[in-house]
């Protein structure tokens, strides 16, 4: 059972959020084992068909995408798949979790998830999960940026990428920091670098401080409805204003001890009434009449 509300998180994302998501294939296993994390994918929330201002960006998502024009819809790469365009409901019964890129305007929102969608169609870098593997692995018998992809800078467009790789792309477009690299000069200034977007894990949004953490757990206090428990007065009174005194002081609650001993003394004085006896004054009686001795000699 996910530990996500759905709906919840359905009604309150916002296009330009990153989604993670704790998959449960065996691949996921593998990626949790490499990354360290339970977060194996990510995807770029991009909103429905409505939400994109370019009409061209609209179009070209129709290309890819089949399904009813109110979905909500996100952009990810996955194995075997390339990178897709995909209505969010295939992730509502797995764990997730939302990123959302603190103080991002709209308009740079915009432009990361139409960064996102210029790349559907790109094929799945596999290549780049073994040697992100190898990089993060500390026992690894091979020079960790020997032969390795991670590190091939290629002018143009990469026509291979994975799922965190492309979103961080994305963000830096706009120049939106996730986990930069930090330096200051002889000077003693801070700069600021890039850090390489093939180095980036779904974890890294996570972990990043420019991105704020949502959670909707499937049990929210927020849903407990804790103003049920404040101190309302007596249903059905209604005041006019602080000076409206209608309201009657409340009655102690009686226990269902002093409700026994009340029937019981309604009943003796019912009796009393009946046939001019009190029941204990009788039960009193009885028990000081003498006892005669009927042994015989």
């Amino acid at each position: 059972m996910p530990l996500s509300d759905f709906d919840r998180l359905r009604y309150e994302i916002r296009p330009g959020d990153v989604i993670l998501v704790e998959g449960r294939s065996p691949v996921s296993e593998i990626i949790k084992t490499i990354t360290l994390s339970n977060w194996t994918h990510s995807a770029i929330y991009i909103g429905r068909l409505h939400n994109i201002d370019e009409p061209v960006l609209r179009e070209f998502i129709q290309k890819f995408y089949t399904g009813e024009p109110d979905d909500q819809l996100i952009i990810e790469s996955q194995l075997g798949d390339g990178t897709i365009v995909d209505s969010i409901r295939k992730y509502q019964d797995d764990h997730l979790r939302i990123c959302r890129p603190t103080s991002i305007t709209r308009t740079d929102a915009q432009k990361v998830t139409a960064y996102a969608i210029n790349r559907l169609g790109t094929n799945y870098n596999v290549r780049q999960i073994f040697d992100l593997a190898r990089f993060l692995f500390p026992y690894a018998l091979l020079p960790r940026r020997w032969r390795s992809s991670l590190f091939e800078h290629n002018a143009g467009t990469p026509t291979h990428t994975v799922c965190s790789t492309m979103m961080a792309e994305a963000f830096a477009s706009i120049h939106y920091p996730i986990l930069p690299v930090l330096h200051r000069d002889k000077d003693g200034r801070l700069i600021m670098y890039k850090r390489n977007t093939q180095l980036i894990t779904p974890k890294d949004f996570d972990y990043s401080p420019y991105f704020d953490v949502i959670k909707y757990p499937i049990l929210d206090f927020d849903e407990l409805a804790i103003y049920r428990k404040m101190p309302w007065g007596k249903d059905g009174i209604v005041l006019n204003d602080e000076n409206d005194l209608r309201m009657q002081p409340p009655h102690p609650a009686k226990n269902s001890a002093d409700t026994d001993t009340e029937t019981n003394e309604e009943t003796e004085n019912q009796n009393i009434e009946n046939n001019g006896i009190n029941p204990r004054e009788k039960q009193q009686a009885e028990i000081n009449q003498p006892t005669e001795n009927n042994e015989g000699g």
